[in-house]
């Protein structure tokens, strides 16, 4: 397989889609003005509403809201960082499909599809283990939000409010790793794809230069419009890049189809679509791998406290859901009919089944090799951009505390300045490893199970009273637990008798120790097979929620009322545990306050819950407002 795309064509596009998103960036920020009739589609908008009594600025004589506020013209640290309360439901769906869908889908479900041994469960399993993740935010996204109040800005703030200090900082260690390896994973799999379509080797040595140049190029550019413009401007850049990636995808896909030597018959495609046990169990694994680390996925859960309302945050989500299943199931598919095309070849590993999808673009000519490369750049964009955003919100809410309690808003240059300092500590070691080449699928899984060690007791907090002879989860008892998540995956090795993990292809081996069974690599077939990687991902989160719940059972028998509370705060004000507990089993209206100020966001949900729309709430406040 054959590339030839002139390396100054490459650099050209991958350096005209991100200048173009640069420039999109800054003017959905404000900085740049633009015509009235071209704001409502670019700028990310905030809704000039303020809770406190006082006339919101922006409002006309009549109520009526006469302007919305944007980074450049006030929206502060916290817009920067949250985008609060902007983004209608297309926004919402728009950009959750563009996040969750880097570069690496080139892969995954094409490898997955390709594999006759699992075929269509592989693919299915694949693509509904993606798109579940925003069906469970639709479900439990209301109640966080209700729970961490106005001032959240992602899951580390539902840590703080419902456990205290030690559960938010490890579910921002357990985020920041996972994300840390989702941005890895996507500028090694930009890199990989730019050498591959210029016709150098991914294996040889003598080019790391020029993949590293390419992550470099990715990682500085949406350091930059990130930096400059936050999460605004990553969610009205999703949603360019989303209606790019599906109308690019689709043109993509008419072309493959209509060349002969990629036609097949049905007798042909008959022998890559097969049902199997091992499809079964890599759609098992999937699904619990995928939905245990999207928990933690902290750009997943910023488009929470993003979206306009709780209606238009659940619809959002679902479409997005949607749009993610028929991608993954698109690059699957093609997987299938890249088999199907040349089986001998996959069998005999002259072909490799997750460069399956670049097969069927041999026969093409170089243009639409190029538009290849303005489809895979807009991936990772969106995916890096977002992530980026994500891990400087991780700790968002303590940046913005602290800032308000010494200035208020003259503060926030500071909080802007943190925000890009993490961001580069964070892109200098992604690229770094993203030229040593790991298997992405692989990279993916460590991230995984370790976020399967902790996703049962971070969200067995939702269960904010006893059952019975359960207690309802403790600080303690939750950190515990995620610590015998841990220890669980070390037995399951130890059962195993694993000592080393060792690359099915190279033969490298990448780690040894009781901790390299987290690699996973259990199966020649790929890394997601086999049955003791499926059980590993069904014992291990079981295991760490049935440690959260004993220890936290033994927490109240031992310590109290003191075990409801968190384990240590930061001075009077820490509003570390601030969703206080119900022992007694009364129902939480009528036993939880959020103590803080996000009463005004309270009412907003409450009202969009019972089908009447954030603007019209605002309408009916900043009215009682002018009557007084």
């Amino acid at each position: 397989m054959t590339f030839a795309v002139p390396e100054g064509t490459a650099y050209a596009m991958l350096f005209t889609v991100l200048v173009s998103f640069t420039i999109l960036a800054v003017v959905a920020a404000d900085f740049i003005p633009v015509p009235s009739w071209l704001s409502c589609c670019v700028t990310s908008a905030l809704p000039t509403f303020k809770t406190k009594g006082a006339v919101p600025t922006g409002t006309s004589a009549t109520g009526k809201m006469a302007r919305r506020v944007t980074l450049h013209t006030g929206g502060g640290a916290d817009f920067f960082l949250a985008a609060r309360n902007s983004s209608n439901a297309r926004s919402i769906a728009l950009s959750f499909f563009a996040t969750g869908m880097g570069a690496w889908v080139v892969y995954g479900s094409t490898e997955m599809g390709a594999n006759p041994d699992l075929s269509w469960l592989g693919v299915l399993g694949y693509s509904s283990a993606s798109a579940f993740p925003a069906v469970v935010v639709c479900i439990i996204g209301p109640r966080i939000r209700r729970m961490t109040g106005e001032q959240a800005f992602c899951s580390t703030d539902y840590g703080l409010a419902r456990y205290g200090r030690v559960m938010q900082l490890t579910i921002a260690i357990i985020s920041v790793f996972y994300m840390f390896i989702y941005i890895v994973s996507e500028l090694t799999s930009i890199s990989n794809i730019y050498a591959l379509m210029v016709g150098k080797s991914t294996w040889d040595g003598a080019n790391i230069a020029y993949t590293t140049g390419i992550a470099v190029s990715l990682a500085v550019f949406t350091w930059f419009y990130t930096s400059l413009a936050g999460l605004p401007a990553s969610i009205t850049t999703d949603k360019f890049q989303g209606v790019l990636m599906f109308c690019l995808v689709f043109i993509v896909l008419i072309a493959a189809c209509a060349k002969e030597e990629n036609q097949i018959t049905k007798e042909e495609f008959a022998v890559a679509s097969n049902w199997t046990v091992d499809g079964l169990t890599a759609a098992v694994t999937l699904v619990i791998a995928i939905l245990s680390a999207e928990m933690f996925n902290q750009a997943t859960w910023q488009r929470v406290w993003a979206a306009e309302s709780v209606p238009a945050m659940r619809k959002g989500f679902l479409w997005g859901s949607f749009l993610v299943f028929l991608l993954m199931m698109f690059f699957g598919v093609m997987g299938m009919i890249s088999y199907a095309n040349d089986p001998g070849a996959f069998d005999s590993f002259e072909k490799f089944y997750y460069l399956a999808f670049f097969e069927l673009l041999v026969p093409l000519a170089n243009f639409w090799h190029v538009v290849v490369l303005i489809v895979v750049t807009a991936l990772a964009a969106s995916s890096v951009d977002s992530l980026q955003t994500a891990i400087a919100a991780v700790f968002s809410s303590d940046f913005v505390r602290i800032s308000n309690r010494k200035g208020g808003s003259a503060q926030d240059w500071k909080v802007r300045l943190i925000t890009r300092i993490v961001l580069i500590l964070i892109n200098i070691p992604a690229v770094i490893m993203s030229s040593k080449r790991y298997d992405v699928i692989s990279l993916f899984l460590v991230a995984d199970l370790v976020c399967a060690t902790a996703v049962l007791p971070v969200y067995l907090g939702l269960m904010t009273k006893d059952w019975g002879f359960i207690a309802a989860p403790t600080e303690l008892g939750a950190f515990l637990g995620t610590i015998g998540g841990i220890g669980t995956v070390l037995v399951i090795g130890a059962l195993y008798n694993f000592t080393e993990a060792v690359n099915s292809i190279t033969g490298e081996t990448i780690a040894t120790g009781p901790f390299s069974y987290f690699w996973l690599t259990n199966s020649y077939q790929c890394a997601l097979c086999g049955v003791q990687t499926m059980v590993t991902f069904i014992v291990t989160p079981l295991m760490a929620g049935f440690f959260c719940l004993f220890f936290s059972k033994l927490d109240v028998m031992i310590r109290g009322d003191r075990a409801r509370q968190p384990i240590f705060k930061i001075g009077e004000n820490d509003v570390a545990g601030q969703y206080i507990l119900d022992p007694e089993g009364s129902s939480d209206a009528d036993s939880q306050a959020i103590k803080d100020d996000s009463a005004g966001h309270d009412a907003v949900v409450d009202a969009s819950e019972n089908g009447q729309g954030a603007e019209a709430f605002q309408d009916e406040e900043v009215a009682k407002i002018d009557e007084e």
